[in-house]
């Protein structure tokens, strides 16, 4: 008789994972596991938390000193409306700040939006940036709860406002993905630093502007609209209450959840848009080619050598992510400064030179922008007249922009501070400094070249490199100013011995001083290019 083999003990039954969960504990487990594979991210990122801890730790604790202050609900209304807009526009700038819950990369999953949403939305609140968002919202809170009332709406208004906030930026993220992904994106990336320096002098003339008189009650107008504005209206909610205006502190908190659920709808909606919509990257590349170098405003340039170098340098400044982000920022900066300063009552048309030194920097180090490419180059240069056509091109190409660049800065400039007679000065004296700096700028490319880096996005110099990037920009910029100082010396005299009839002499001085420069300082770099060719090919091949 056979034994029977006794029947396999039941397979017990797990109950599946929630997907929030899942993607929850993928978040923690990412962020344990980039902490170990290199000492210096793990730093940075203890610094970046301890930073956040120690800055939202005084921040709650001044938000809280403010409880009872007649201005507590205006600074915390139009805190929690710059917080919401900080967070809806930091995806654009710093795309790779959490690219491991990028939505596109689970378009192979089987999975539905609605609960996508929720345990994307749910893990987005694992990180630095949330904590310190979290400790605003509860100094905020603090500063206008009063009462039983403003308590209980002080716990609803503080996830309220975290989730408005989380939402806005994965909504804004998911919505411009392809964007994000894209060689746009990155050009954004890199453009975060000209935000920073806008957002600086920004907040330095809005400071300079509360601290005179009036203070914060200018601010009492702005803060009666954003107030009803979401996710601000949270907060807005608990100062109401706390003043006993149940029916405006109903009516905001009826805001604020009905737009958080419009929030999410919208994110469910791009989530669905983007899981089902291929990715039509690679459809212009079916299309019919175009010659783009042909007509327009390239048939405008000489022809030959000159046209062909000031073509290529010009679409390098409109197409490489760098030299893109280094135009923008010297063309935004050198506004920036001279308007500001007259704006706030200190300025001077002589700043205008500040928008033409920042553009002459642009000449400087001219061959690390081709990188390894320098070789195609290297090739047509045979003898110093070969390197004089080629470097004049390059200056020819910088000169497109910066001259009327500068005229227009200048004129801007004389127009805020209302000294039209010291415009023909200070435009001579910019456009002299201009040249110079484009002498200078010739000089340094030839004897200082440098590499920049192509992998990351806030590299601009190769390891090793950084003492010829200093020597040649710092030591040009101090070389500029030694050329200028003639005319700088005739401003000074005419100004102080009260010679203003005679200052338009320093438009025609400033010209031709800048060509007689910057004609100069090309003739000088030619024969070293040509010498040194191997040389400039070494330093610029190290990115």
């Amino acid at each position: 008789m056979t034994a029977t083999a006794a029947p396999a003990p039941p397979a017990t039954a797990t109950a599946p994972a929630s997907l929030t969960a899942v993607l929850v504990r993928l978040k923690l487990s990412l962020l344990r596991n980039g902490l170990k594979g290199s000492s210096k991210r793990k730093a940075a990122w203890i610094t970046s938390l301890v930073f956040a801890l120690l800055v939202g730790f005084f921040a709650v604790l001044g938000l809280a000193m403010l409880h009872g202050s007649a201005h507590a609900g205006t600074v915390v209304v139009l805190l929690a409306a710059i917080l919401a807009l900080g967070w809806t526009f930091m995806p654009l700038f710093f795309p790779s700040g959490d690219e491991t819950l990028d939505p596109s990369r689970l378009v192979m999953l089987p999975l539905r939006p609605q609960p996508l949403v929720r345990a994307l939305l749910a893990s987005s609140l694992v990180g630095i940036g949330p904590l310190f968002t979290l400790c605003l919202a509860v100094g905020s809170v603090l500063a206008v709860a009063r009462g039983a009332a403003g308590a209980a709406a002080a716990v609803v208004a503080v996830p309220l406002l975290l989730l408005g906030c989380v939402a806005l930026a994965r909504a804004v993220a998911t919505a411009n993905v392809r964007l994000l992904t894209s060689r746009r994106g990155r050009d954004l990336a890199l453009l975060s630093g000209l935000v920073v320096a806008v957002g600086a002098q920004l907040a330095n003339f809005a400071g300079q502007r509360l601290f005179q008189a009036g203070g914060l009650s200018r601010l009492e107008p702005a803060e009666a609209v954003v107030r009803w504005l979401p996710p601000a209206t949270a907060v807005g909610m608990v100062d109401s209450a706390s003043e006993g205006a149940y029916g405006i502190a109903a009516a905001q908190l009826v805001l604020t959840v009905g737009a958080l659920a419009l929030l999410l709808w919208y994110w469910e909606r791009s989530l669905t848009r983007l899981m089902v919509t291929p990715d039509g990257s690679t459809i212009a590349a079916a299309g019919p080619a175009k010659d783009r170098g042909a007509g327009g405003f390239w048939s405008l340039l000489p022809e030959g050598r000159s046209g062909a170098v000031m073509q290529r340098t010009l679409r390098y400044a409109v197409r490489d992510p760098k030299t893109k982000s280094a135009w923008v920022t010297a063309l935004a900066i050198g506004l920036i400064v001279p308007v500001f300063n007259a704006l706030q009552g200190t300025g001077s048309v002589y700043l205008a030179c500040f928008g033409s030194g920042m553009l002459g920097i642009q000449m400087y180090n001219q061959f690390g922008q081709d990188t390894s490419a320098f070789w195609m180059v290297a090739q047509t240069i045979s003898t110093p007249r070969d390197a004089y056509a080629e470097l004049r091109a390059r200056a020819a190409a910088l000169a497109m922009v910066t001259v009327p660049y500068t005229v227009f800065v200048t004129v801007v400039t004389a127009a805020l501070v209302g000294n039209w007679s010291s415009f023909p000065a200070a435009l001579g004296l910019a456009l002299a400094l201009l040249g110079a700096m484009l002498c200078t700028g010739a000089l340094a490319s030839a004897r200082f070249p440098y590499s920049i880096p192509t992998d990351g996005a806030f590299k601009n110099v190769a390891p090793g490199q950084g003492g010829l990037a200093w020597i040649g920009i710092f030591g040009g910029m101090l070389f500029s100013a030694v050329l200028c100082a003639p005319l700088i010396a005739l401003t000074i005299y005419l100004n102080v011995a009260d010679h203003q009839s005679l200052t338009w002499m320093l438009l025609p001085l400033g010209v031709a001083w800048g060509a007689l420069a910057t004609w100069a300082g090309l003739r000088l770099s030619a024969p070293v290019v040509t010498r040194r060719l191997p040389e400039i090919l070494l330093a610029v091949s190290k990115g």
